[in-house]
């Protein structure tokens, strides 16, 4: 039988680390570990804001002048819709390039939205974590959909394990 489980938040206690994520098959052991990998956020981090300027830039930098500055930009309240219950995980492989998501990227999940079809999701099949987007079969099936042409859908089977740990709701890189 399959286990379809979503879980609703975290605790106050856990929030931000850094996580890889995996396409090789992993214990559940390994799953169990995913939660003490967690560190706890620092409710006492200070307020950044930095510049967001109005201007649309191809390629280039803004200019920096101050009529040019369309508000000020927190990237935690930006990328961020509830504290407790977000962490990062770090991109491996190259299953999902074609939405954006390169190795090295840091993916935002949040545990408190409950995932949608259509939705991009952290989820676990048979203790292996993997991001995809979430669609289903005309049976009501869970399937996991791939943004890259080499790597084939997962079809989540009876007697696979299943279980959505979050939605991913954006990503970043650092280039240098």
């Amino acid at each position: 039988m399959n286990t379809v489980n979503q879980h609703s938040s975290l605790s106050q206690d856990s929030a931000l680390k850094v996580v890889p994520i995996t396409h090789q098959r992993a214990s559940f052991k390994s799953v169990a570990n995913f939660y003490s990998e967690l560190e706890p956020l620092s409710l006492n981090r200070p307020k950044v804001s930095l510049p967001l300027y109005s201007t649309k830039v191809a390629a280039g930098f803004p200019s920096p002048a101050e009529e040019h500055v369309e508000k000020r930009l927190n990237p935690n309240d930006y990328l961020i819709d509830q504290e407790d219950a977000t962490f990062f995980v770090t991109i491996q492989g190259l299953s999902m390039i074609e939405l954006g998501l390169m190795p090295g990227d840091k993916a935002v999940v949040d545990r408190s939205k409950k995932a949608k079809i259509g939705d991009v999701v952290l989820a676990v099949v048979d203790g292996e974590f993997t991001i995809k987007t979430l669609a289903k079969l005309k049976s009501g099936a869970p399937r996991l959909l791939p943004a890259n042409k080499d790597f084939k859908p997962i079809e989540i089977t009876e007697g696979m394990q299943f279980e959505i740990w979050g939605v991913v709701t954006g990503s970043f890189r650092r280039f240098r």
